[in-house]
């Protein structure tokens, strides 16, 4: 007996998956969040999220959902667990992406704007300092360690590397035209920012700033144009990176190590955003014009299914239960 019952909870512990919880999907039209069992990607919830939200993130332990509320120039904080709203966070003006310091403070954000990357205390709900960048900031990307935060600027197509602690920017790397993202490696090694409209993935050394690598596409049958670098994602072991190309309706798969392009992924229309599960079993895009979000398959490299969310997806976000 003792037998069976180890074989029968053992077969249970290898056919459950091991981390379960949530993904919530941001509607920029639909003035919504859209919420998903990570298990079943079946639609459980969708409530209303203010005004044009798109940037969406997760506290630490999970617990709560930061969104942009880009027109209503704040910063919602939901809870997870019964999607109320808990309060809401000072921004400047149409906040649109956002990163949290490791520690779970402060919150860094690019108000798009008004060329400032506001930095905001989640626990006092007070602004610490407004940092001016470039033009239209939008891509913020946060260092392992914590010690620096990147924005891109789209007018001024640069990467500003901010010391956290001084809230100065310290370095400055031109890149190709209209940054989007920028995704440090988990070994903080390489820094990834794409270009939508120069079509390019810049690789970069932040030790000093230097372009190591540049990664660019091409799909037979689809026009240069078309191939616009948005979100970015990478294995926490480096060894793939994936990348949203906006209205080429793909995702490209590129060789961490050699930085070649391996395959494209053909997804909804217009993807935007990508996040990992926190095992990186799968990955969610945002597919803003088909108004769903394609499910990747991360080992067997595949899309392995779609689901209708609400309106015009664009950030995305998985927490574990």
């Amino acid at each position: 007996m003792r037998r069976l019952a180890f074989a029968t909870a053992l077969a249970t512990l290898l056919t459950t998956p091991a981390l379960a919880g949530k993904v919530f999907v941001s509607n920029e039209r639909g003035n919504t969040v859209t919420v998903l069992d990570s298990e079943t990607w079946e639609v459980l919830k969708e409530f209303p999220a203010g005004n044009r939200p798109r940037g969406i993130i997760a506290s630490p332990d999970g617990k709560k959902l930061y969104v942009c509320a880009s027109d209503d120039d704040v910063v919602r904080v939901f809870d997870t667990t019964t999607y109320a709203e808990l309060y809401t966070l000072p921004s400047g003006p149409d906040p649109e992406l956002f990163v949290l310091h490791p520690s779970g403070n402060p919150l860094y954000i690019a108000n798009e704007d008004d060329n400032l990357v506001t930095v905001t205390d989640t626990e006092t709900h007070t602004i610490l300092a407004e940092i001016p960048v470039g033009v239209e900031p939008e891509g913020m990307g946060m260092s392992p360690d914590g010690k620096y935060v990147v924005n891109t600027s789209e007018t001024t197509n640069m990467a500003h590397f901010i010391d956290t602690e001084t809230f100065e920017i310290v370095q400055n790397t031109l890149v190709d035209q209209r940054p989007r993202f920028a995704q440090y490696s988990a070994n903080g090694r390489h820094l990834f920012v794409s270009a939508e409209i120069g079509g390019t993935v810049s690789v970069i050394n932040p030790e000093g700033g230097e372009i190591e690598h540049k990664i660019s596409f091409a799909v037979p049958g689809i026009a240069p144009e078309l191939l616009q670098p948005v979100g970015v994602r990478v294995t926490s072991d480096g060894k793939k990176i994936f990348v949203a190309l906006g209205p080429s309706n793909r995702v490209a798969l590129i060789n961490g190590e050699t930085f070649e392009v391996e395959k494209y992924l053909l997804v909804g229309q217009r993807v935007w955003q990508l996040a990992f599960d926190a095992d990186e079993a799968f990955l969610y895009t945002t597919n803003g014009n088909s108004n769903d979000i394609s499910i990747i398959d991360v080992a067997a490299e595949k899309v392995v299914k779609s689901v209708q969310v609400g309106q015009q997806p664009w950030g995305v976000v998985v927490v574990s239960d």
